[in-house]
Protein backbone atom coordinates (compact mmCIF):
# COMPACT_ATOMS: atom_id res chain seq x y z
CA UNK A 1 0.00 0.00 0.00
CA UNK A 2 2.74 2.82 0.98
CA UNK A 3 4.54 1.72 -2.75
CA UNK A 4 1.86 2.03 -4.40
CA UNK A 5 0.67 5.38 -2.58
CA UNK A 6 4.24 6.32 -3.07
CA UNK A 7 4.57 5.90 -6.97
CA UNK A 8 1.25 7.54 -7.35
CA UNK A 9 2.71 10.64 -5.66
CA UNK A 10 5.70 10.81 -8.02
CA UNK A 11 3.93 10.04 -11.29
CA UNK A 12 1.18 12.80 -10.63
CA UNK A 13 4.15 15.48 -9.50
CA UNK A 14 6.58 14.04 -12.89
CA UNK A 15 3.30 14.01 -15.04
CA UNK A 16 1.88 17.67 -13.61
CA UNK A 17 4.77 19.62 -15.07
CA UNK A 18 5.31 17.37 -18.07
CA UNK A 19 1.15 18.38 -18.48
CA UNK A 20 2.14 21.99 -18.49
CA UNK A 21 4.95 21.66 -20.99
CA UNK A 22 2.98 19.33 -23.66
CA UNK A 23 -0.29 21.58 -23.19
CA UNK A 24 1.84 24.26 -24.76
CA UNK A 25 3.17 21.72 -27.27
CA UNK A 26 -0.61 20.73 -28.27
CA UNK A 27 -1.89 23.86 -28.31
CA UNK A 28 0.60 25.50 -30.51
CA UNK A 29 0.19 22.20 -33.24
CA UNK A 30 -3.66 22.89 -33.03
CA UNK A 31 -3.94 26.17 -33.87
CA UNK A 32 -0.60 26.55 -36.12
CA UNK A 33 0.14 23.03 -37.43
CA UNK A 34 3.07 22.86 -36.72
CA UNK A 35 4.90 20.50 -34.59
CA UNK A 36 7.72 22.68 -32.66
CA UNK A 37 11.04 20.88 -32.18
CA UNK A 38 11.97 23.92 -30.37
CA UNK A 39 9.26 23.51 -27.40
CA UNK A 40 11.92 22.15 -25.60
CA UNK A 41 14.35 24.83 -25.96
CA UNK A 42 11.69 27.51 -24.87
CA UNK A 43 11.02 24.76 -21.39
CA UNK A 44 15.23 25.61 -21.45
CA UNK A 45 15.14 29.43 -21.15
CA UNK A 46 12.33 29.15 -19.15
CA UNK A 47 14.47 27.15 -16.46
CA UNK A 48 17.56 29.48 -16.79
CA UNK A 49 15.76 32.41 -16.87
CA UNK A 50 13.83 31.38 -13.45
CA UNK A 51 17.37 30.58 -12.39
CA UNK A 52 18.81 33.93 -13.09
CA UNK A 53 15.86 35.51 -11.20
CA UNK A 54 15.83 33.39 -7.90
CA UNK A 55 19.37 34.15 -7.51
CA UNK A 56 18.74 38.04 -8.34
CA UNK A 57 16.00 37.93 -5.85
CA UNK A 58 18.28 35.72 -2.92
CA UNK A 59 21.16 38.93 -3.52
CA UNK A 60 18.34 41.68 -2.56
CA UNK A 61 17.72 39.53 0.44
CA UNK A 62 14.05 39.22 -0.47
CA UNK A 63 11.44 37.34 1.18
CA UNK A 64 11.76 33.50 0.15
CA UNK A 65 8.26 33.51 -1.04
CA UNK A 66 9.30 36.40 -4.03
CA UNK A 67 11.56 33.27 -5.58
CA UNK A 68 7.76 31.78 -6.97
CA UNK A 69 7.10 35.07 -8.65
CA UNK A 70 10.69 35.37 -9.82
CA UNK A 71 9.54 32.23 -11.12
CA UNK A 72 6.61 33.36 -12.55
CA UNK A 73 7.93 36.91 -14.17
CA UNK A 74 10.69 34.65 -15.88
CA UNK A 75 8.51 32.59 -18.20
CA UNK A 76 6.58 35.54 -19.16
CA UNK A 77 9.85 37.41 -20.21
CA UNK A 78 10.78 34.27 -22.04
CA UNK A 79 7.25 34.66 -24.13
CA UNK A 80 7.13 38.20 -24.71
CA UNK A 81 10.81 38.32 -25.83
CA UNK A 82 11.02 35.21 -27.84
CA UNK A 83 7.30 34.92 -29.28
CA UNK A 84 7.61 38.29 -31.18
CA UNK A 85 11.21 37.11 -33.13
CA UNK A 86 10.23 33.14 -33.78
CA UNK A 87 6.79 33.69 -34.91
CA UNK A 88 6.69 37.37 -36.68
CA UNK A 89 10.26 37.22 -37.56
CA UNK A 90 10.82 33.42 -39.02
CA UNK A 91 7.42 31.18 -38.98
CA UNK A 92 5.16 32.96 -40.37
CA UNK A 93 7.13 33.08 -43.80
CA UNK A 94 6.36 29.06 -44.07
CA UNK A 95 2.98 28.70 -42.81
CA UNK A 96 1.38 26.68 -45.41
CA UNK A 97 4.07 25.35 -46.59
CA UNK A 98 5.05 21.44 -46.31
CA UNK A 99 4.89 19.96 -42.81
CA UNK A 100 8.84 18.79 -43.38
CA UNK A 101 9.79 21.78 -43.96
CA UNK A 102 7.99 23.64 -40.51
CA UNK A 103 9.90 20.66 -38.60
CA UNK A 104 13.25 21.49 -40.14
CA UNK A 105 13.10 24.99 -39.76
CA UNK A 106 11.99 24.56 -35.81
CA UNK A 107 14.83 21.81 -35.54
CA UNK A 108 17.08 24.38 -36.95
CA UNK A 109 15.52 27.29 -34.70
CA UNK A 110 16.59 24.61 -31.52
CA UNK A 111 20.14 23.98 -32.57
CA UNK A 112 20.58 28.00 -32.49
CA UNK A 113 18.28 28.63 -29.05
CA UNK A 114 20.72 25.57 -27.16
CA UNK A 115 24.16 28.00 -28.94
CA UNK A 116 22.31 30.93 -27.28
CA UNK A 117 21.89 29.71 -23.98
CA UNK A 118 25.38 28.71 -23.77
CA UNK A 119 26.69 31.65 -24.82
CA UNK A 120 24.56 33.87 -22.59
CA UNK A 121 24.68 31.73 -19.18
CA UNK A 122 27.53 29.09 -20.01
CA UNK A 123 28.46 25.38 -20.03
CA UNK A 124 28.36 25.15 -16.19
CA UNK A 125 25.35 23.95 -14.02
CA UNK A 126 22.85 26.09 -12.37
CA UNK A 127 21.39 25.09 -9.11
CA UNK A 128 18.50 26.74 -7.19
CA UNK A 129 17.30 25.19 -4.30
CA UNK A 130 15.64 27.60 -2.49
CA UNK A 131 12.18 27.89 -3.79
CA UNK A 132 12.13 23.46 -3.59
CA UNK A 133 12.09 23.97 0.24
CA UNK A 134 9.69 26.47 0.94
CA UNK A 135 6.63 24.30 1.05
CA UNK A 136 8.76 21.81 3.85
CA UNK A 137 7.69 18.01 3.69
CA UNK A 138 4.05 16.77 4.43
CA UNK A 139 4.10 13.28 6.45
CA UNK A 140 1.44 10.30 4.81
CA UNK A 141 1.98 7.59 7.36
CA UNK A 142 5.34 6.61 7.67
CA UNK A 143 6.53 7.99 4.23
CA UNK A 144 7.64 12.15 4.04
CA UNK A 145 6.75 13.74 0.61
CA UNK A 146 7.81 17.15 -0.51
CA UNK A 147 5.53 19.56 -0.31
CA UNK A 148 6.79 21.56 -3.96
CA UNK A 149 6.06 18.06 -5.80
CA UNK A 150 2.77 18.27 -4.75
CA UNK A 151 2.32 22.11 -5.34
CA UNK A 152 3.58 21.13 -8.66
CA UNK A 153 0.36 19.40 -9.01
CA UNK A 154 -2.16 21.88 -8.09
CA UNK A 155 -0.61 24.84 -10.98
CA UNK A 156 -0.91 21.88 -13.36
CA UNK A 157 -4.67 21.64 -12.60
CA UNK A 158 -4.73 25.30 -12.23
CA UNK A 159 -3.03 25.89 -15.54
CA UNK A 160 -4.92 23.23 -17.76
CA UNK A 161 -8.12 24.74 -16.12
CA UNK A 162 -7.25 28.33 -17.16
CA UNK A 163 -6.37 27.65 -20.51
CA UNK A 164 -9.70 25.22 -20.83
CA UNK A 165 -11.64 27.74 -19.63
CA UNK A 166 -9.94 30.35 -22.63
CA UNK A 167 -10.53 27.93 -24.98
CA UNK A 168 -13.85 27.34 -24.69
CA UNK A 169 -15.87 29.85 -22.21
CA UNK A 170 -14.45 33.55 -23.74
CA UNK A 171 -14.36 34.92 -27.01
CA UNK A 172 -11.26 34.52 -27.38
CA UNK A 173 -11.61 30.81 -27.22
CA UNK A 174 -14.34 30.97 -30.31
CA UNK A 175 -11.97 33.00 -32.74
CA UNK A 176 -9.52 30.16 -32.02
CA UNK A 177 -11.61 27.33 -32.84
CA UNK A 178 -13.08 28.82 -36.29
CA UNK A 179 -9.47 29.76 -36.88
CA UNK A 180 -8.31 26.15 -36.22
CA UNK A 181 -11.51 24.81 -38.47
CA UNK A 182 -10.66 27.03 -41.38
CA UNK A 183 -8.15 30.20 -41.44
CA UNK A 184 -9.66 31.59 -44.89
CA UNK A 185 -13.01 31.56 -43.65
CA UNK A 186 -12.38 33.19 -40.50
CA UNK A 187 -9.95 35.59 -42.43
CA UNK A 188 -13.25 36.46 -44.48
CA UNK A 189 -15.13 37.20 -41.68
CA UNK A 190 -13.04 39.90 -40.47
CA UNK A 191 -10.64 37.42 -37.57
CA UNK A 192 -6.81 38.78 -37.88
CA UNK A 193 -5.44 35.00 -38.20
CA UNK A 194 -2.18 36.47 -37.97
CA UNK A 195 -2.66 37.70 -34.56
CA UNK A 196 -4.33 34.38 -33.65
CA UNK A 197 -1.75 32.88 -34.41
CA UNK A 198 1.19 34.99 -32.51
CA UNK A 199 -1.63 34.83 -29.61
CA UNK A 200 -1.07 31.00 -29.27
CA UNK A 201 2.12 30.29 -29.61
CA UNK A 202 2.96 33.24 -27.63
CA UNK A 203 0.91 31.03 -24.89
CA UNK A 204 2.38 27.90 -26.19
CA UNK A 205 5.74 29.60 -25.24
CA UNK A 206 4.87 30.80 -22.11
CA UNK A 207 3.83 27.19 -20.85
CA UNK A 208 6.96 25.76 -22.18
CA UNK A 209 8.81 28.21 -20.45
CA UNK A 210 6.46 27.98 -17.02
CA UNK A 211 7.48 24.29 -16.83
CA UNK A 212 10.85 24.79 -17.37
CA UNK A 213 11.01 27.61 -14.44
CA UNK A 214 8.84 25.59 -12.50
CA UNK A 215 10.95 22.28 -12.39
CA UNK A 216 14.30 24.36 -12.41
CA UNK A 217 14.44 23.62 -8.29
CA UNK A 218 14.08 20.23 -8.94
CA UNK A 219 16.97 19.75 -11.68
CA UNK A 220 20.40 20.59 -12.73
CA UNK A 221 19.42 23.12 -15.26
CA UNK A 222 22.21 22.74 -17.48
CA UNK A 223 22.95 22.44 -21.65
CA UNK A 224 21.02 19.81 -23.14
CA UNK A 225 17.73 19.23 -20.41
CA UNK A 226 15.89 20.32 -23.19
CA UNK A 227 16.23 17.54 -25.51
CA UNK A 228 14.94 14.88 -23.08
CA UNK A 229 11.72 17.28 -22.65
CA UNK A 230 11.09 17.96 -26.15
CA UNK A 231 11.15 13.64 -26.65
CA UNK A 232 8.97 13.15 -23.70
CA UNK A 233 6.44 15.67 -24.77
CA UNK A 234 5.72 14.30 -28.10
CA UNK A 235 5.23 11.34 -26.40
CA UNK A 236 2.41 12.52 -23.87
CA UNK A 237 1.01 14.28 -27.17
CA UNK A 238 1.15 11.75 -29.35
CA UNK A 239 -0.94 9.18 -26.74
CA UNK A 240 -3.27 11.79 -25.77
CA UNK A 241 -4.04 12.98 -29.24
CA UNK A 242 -2.44 15.86 -31.42
CA UNK A 243 -4.42 18.87 -30.43
CA UNK A 244 -6.28 17.98 -27.40
CA UNK A 245 -5.98 19.49 -24.38
CA UNK A 246 -8.24 16.16 -22.56
CA UNK A 247 -5.62 14.18 -24.28
CA UNK A 248 -2.08 16.00 -23.05
CA UNK A 249 -3.25 15.32 -19.53
CA UNK A 250 -4.35 11.89 -19.90
CA UNK A 251 -1.27 11.18 -21.86
CA UNK A 252 1.30 13.34 -19.09
CA UNK A 253 -0.78 10.90 -15.95
CA UNK A 254 -0.71 7.87 -18.11
CA UNK A 255 3.45 8.98 -18.58
CA UNK A 256 4.18 9.67 -15.56
CA UNK A 257 2.79 6.60 -13.75
CA UNK A 258 4.58 4.40 -16.06
CA UNK A 259 8.02 6.16 -15.13
CA UNK A 260 6.98 6.38 -11.77
CA UNK A 261 6.38 2.62 -11.93
CA UNK A 262 8.94 1.51 -13.33
CA UNK A 263 11.73 3.57 -11.09
CA UNK A 264 10.58 1.88 -8.40
CA UNK A 265 9.82 -1.62 -9.55
CA UNK A 266 12.48 -1.73 -12.38
CA UNK A 267 14.75 1.36 -12.81
CA UNK A 268 16.49 0.41 -15.67
CA UNK A 269 13.26 0.49 -17.74
CA UNK A 270 12.62 3.70 -16.81
CA UNK A 271 12.78 5.48 -20.43
CA UNK A 272 11.77 2.18 -21.96
CA UNK A 273 8.43 1.75 -20.00
CA UNK A 274 7.29 5.38 -21.64
CA UNK A 275 7.77 4.09 -25.47
CA UNK A 276 6.24 0.63 -24.46
CA UNK A 277 3.12 2.88 -23.61
CA UNK A 278 3.16 5.27 -26.19
CA UNK A 279 3.88 1.70 -29.25
CA UNK A 280 0.94 0.06 -27.30
CA UNK A 281 -1.67 3.48 -27.75
CA UNK A 282 -0.52 3.89 -31.42
CA UNK A 283 -0.94 -0.19 -32.26
CA UNK A 284 -4.88 0.12 -31.04
CA UNK A 285 -5.23 4.33 -31.51
CA UNK A 286 -3.06 5.47 -34.14
CA UNK A 287 -4.82 8.76 -34.01
CA UNK A 288 -4.23 8.77 -30.25
CA UNK A 289 -6.55 8.49 -27.09
CA UNK A 290 -7.95 11.93 -27.84
CA UNK A 291 -8.27 13.05 -31.22
CA UNK A 292 -9.56 16.88 -32.03
CA UNK A 293 -12.41 16.33 -34.47
CA UNK A 294 -12.41 17.44 -37.48
CA UNK A 295 -14.55 19.77 -39.54
CA UNK A 296 -15.91 17.60 -42.46
CA UNK A 297 -15.32 19.61 -45.88
CA UNK A 298 -18.06 18.97 -47.82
Amino acid sequence: MQLALTILVDGLSYASWLFIVALGLTLVFGVLKILNIAHGSFYALGAYMAASAVALANNLNTSPYVSLFAMLLAAVAVALLVAPLTERGLLRFFYGQDEVLLVLVTYAMFLMLEDVTKLIWGANPYYVSEPYALFGNIDVGSQSYVGYDLMLVVLAVLVGGVVWWGLNRTRFGKIVTAVIHSPEVASSMGVKVSRVYMAAFAIGIFLAALGGAFTAPMISVQPGVSVGVIIISFAVVIIGGLGSIEGAAIGALIVGLARALAVHVMPVAELFSVYVVMALVLVFRPQGLFQRIQARKI
